[in-house]
């Protein structure tokens, strides 16, 4: 299912030296609805902070196509690397 460009961007956002911490949130949430589709764990415990935001950041996608989220992934991934001059 995934295609060269999403693999090409996922390898590119490591590079990424600006990004937001809401940025890299939206960045994972998309990555993991492109390739597991709706977040099918718990959500962490009280005290696991970044679990939580990791888990709402994935959950926040429910419901959107994996071959959606791979289009939002990619074009994430060209704004970011646009403002950061890397693209």
């Amino acid at each position: 299912m995934t295609s060269a460009e999403f693999d090409e961007a996922a390898e590119a956002v490591k590079g990424l030296s600006q990004a937001s911490t809401d940025q890299k949130l939206a960045l994972y949430g998309l990555f993991k609805q492109a390739k597991e589709g709706d977040c099918n764990t718990s959500r962490p415990g009280a005290f696991d902070f970044a679990g939580k935001a990791k888990w709402d950041a994935w959950d926040k996608n429910r419901g959107m196509s994996q071959e959606e989220a791979e289009k939002k992934y990619i074009e994430l991934v060209k704004e970011l690397l646009a403002a950061d001059g890397k693209a």
